[in-house]
Parts: structure tokens; C-alpha cells; sequence
């Protein structure tokens, strides 16, 4: 190997060390840029009326859902679903499609699926959870008739309906007896999550919430 193959093997080898460091920035930028904004708060709380309404927050440790009694639920909502007369809270999440449906437990939650749903604009699923009470890790959030109806538009409008403006079960596919998905409105991507939209959620209600954010951890800390 005479010196200009060196010198060519030593340029490959740099522009290769770019690329990797280029790669390598992408969730580095990722992950710092979501820190910030998730640690910027986000408070339209200016309306002055009695709280008189609760709703609740629940993670199962990386996704959140958004948990309303059933006496508080617009007819709209409860109109499609599936429920027996003694459930009474519903629990509202958005997420991928094939993450949902390919991790219904622990053991599933793969690299390759997580990378997915996040690197791809893919199909989201409502999934919705029936309680019977409440849950000792909820936490609760305190809202005004006026925040109320905000959020209630805000789930209601996240439903895809078929052309009979029906909601569209997924049959067989829930995880336990008391669930069930739905077809939902929008694409799941690593900057529109599960999380984001229960952010969502509370920003538009008019609930103090975070800039924006992927995560789970600030939205219940906040609420705490």
C-alpha cells in the first residue's frame, strides 16, 4: 500500500466519522430541543368561574391519557362506544396504530417498533378504557364548565368516523375486557406523540400544560 492509498483510506474514514456524527445528531438535537420546551410552561388559565369539574391524568409509565367521568362526558362522545352501565370513568389515549396493536404487554415494547412510530407518519388509533372507579395514581386536574367543553370538542373531534359519521370499533383488538380502539383522526410521528396530544389537549382547554412535549413526566408533575 503505497502513501496515496493511505491518504484515500484516511479520507474515507473522516467522511465516514461525518456521517456518523451527523446521525448521531439527530436525536442529541432531538433530545435537548424537547427537554427545553417541555420545561416551558404554558398557563391560558384566565378564566375566573368555579372549578366544579375533574378530570384525571394516567401513565403507564411512558403514555398518558386523558380520564372524564361518564356524568360529564358529551352525548357526542359516549354516541359509538362500547360500555357497560357500571363503568364509569372513560380513559382516552392517541397513539400509532401498529405500536398499539403490536404491544399490548411489557415484553413487546421492541426497538424497531418504538423507531417506527416515531421516524414514520403512520396511522393513529383512539384507545379507550372503561373504570368502574377511580385509581389511586390518577391525578386529578380541576377544570371550569368552559375548559370542560373545550376538552370534550377536543376528544370528540380526534374520532375518524366512516361515511355514516359512525365511530369505527376495531373489533377483537382491545387489551382487556373493559377496551376498546377506534379509528382516529390524525398520523403519529416522533413530533406528534401520545403525549403531545393530551398536551394538546390540556392547551387548548385552556389547562396549564408545556410549550410542547413527547413525554409524560412534566404534564403530571405540573398537575401534582
Amino acid at each position: 500500500m503505497d502513501l496515496s492509498d493511505i491518504q484515500n483510506m484516511k479520507r474515507r474514514v473522516k467522511k465516514i466519522l461525518r456521517y456518523i456524527g451527523f446521525i448521531l445528531m439527530i436525536p442529541i438535537t432531538y433530545l435537548l430541543v424537547s427537554l427545553i420546551l417541555t420545561y416551558i410552561p404554558v398557563d391560558r388559565d384566565n378564566d375566573i368561574a368555579e372549578k366544579k369539574h375533574s378530570v384525571y391524568l394516567s401513565s403507564n409509565g411512558i403514555h398518558l391519557e386523558i380520564i372524564i367521568p361518564k356524568e360529564n362526558l358529551d352525548p357526542s362522545i359516549l354516541n359509538g362506544l362500547t360500555f357497560e352501565d357500571n363503568e364509569d370513568f372513560f380513559s382516552f389515549g392517541w397513539g400509532d396504530r401498529t405500536f398499539y396493536i403490536k404491544t399490548s404487554t411489557w415484553s413487546d415494547f421492541t426497538i424497531l417498533n418504538k423507531c417506527r412510530a416515531a421516524f414514520f407518519k403512520t396511522p393513529a388509533l383512539l384507545h379507550v378504557t372503561r373504570y368502574t372507579n377511580t385509581r389511586s395514581d390518577w391525578v386529578e386536574i380541576k377544570m371550569t364548565p368552559t375548559q370542560f367543553m373545550k376538552l370534550n370538542t377536543y376528544i370528540n373531534n380526534a374520532f375518524r368516523l366512516n361515511e355514516r359519521n359512525e365511530k369505527v370499533i376495531l373489533p377483537g383488538l382491545g387489551y382487556y375486557k373493559n377496551d376498546n380502539f377506534y379509528e382516529a383522526i390524525g398520523n403519529y410521528s416522533c413530533f406528534n406523540t401520545c403525549n403531545t396530544w393530551v398536551n394538546t389537549a390540556l392547551k387548548q382547554s385552556g389547562i396549564k400544560a408545556c410549550l410542547w412535549t413527547p413525554y409524560d413526566f412534566r404534564l403530571l408533575d405540573i398537575h401534582q
